[in-house]
């Protein structure tokens, strides 16, 4: 039996990157039961209102929304438990103390398949005032207006 190479998107949060800046990203496993890994090869995963708390040495994203299983029956598990996500001791302990400080927070930015296993990309953010979403829309549709005009010219 071959495994399967490289990464498959599941689920983006599009979302993060609008309401934080993106400080230093990570990559955490995560524990999952085997409907759950079946519910996600079938892309069925919403990381949009989801977040990520420390408790003790451990840390677990909640409202991360995995439906259940259609041919799980019993096994399925509820679709908004809190999962616990692996990470070294010393990543939990930077990131914890990093999140500590005021305006920081813990997103969870991508769920994926690497190498059959499922990873969580998790970044330590800095929320966003209003203006600054203002500012990055603004920037958003002046280089979109500069990429129209430049490919009108050639």
């Amino acid at each position: 039996m071959s495994k399967e190479k490289g990464i498959k998107l599941i689920a983006n949060n599009k979302k993060a990157f609008h309401d934080y800046f993106i400080e230093e990203t990570f990559e955490a496993g995560i524990v999952l039961a085997g409907t759950e890994v079946k519910s996600l090869r079938l892309g069925k995963c919403s990381v949009k209102e989801a977040y990520i708390m420390i408790e003790g040495h451990e840390m677990f994203v909640y409202g991360m929304n995995i439906s259940p299983y259609e041919k799980g029956n019993i096994f399925n598990k509820d679709p908004l438990r809190p999962r616990k996500l692996l990470l070294h001791k010393e990543e939990i302990r930077k990131l914890a103390g990093k999140a500590s400080e005021k305006g920081f927070t813990i997103v969870p930015l991508k769920v994926y398949f690497k190498d059959s296993r499922v990873k969580v990309e998790i970044a330590l953010a800095k929320g966003k005032k209003l203006y600054d979403k203002r500012e990055s829309i603004a920037e958003r549709d002046r280089k979109r207006e500069a990429e129209r005009e430049f490919s009108l010219r050639y």
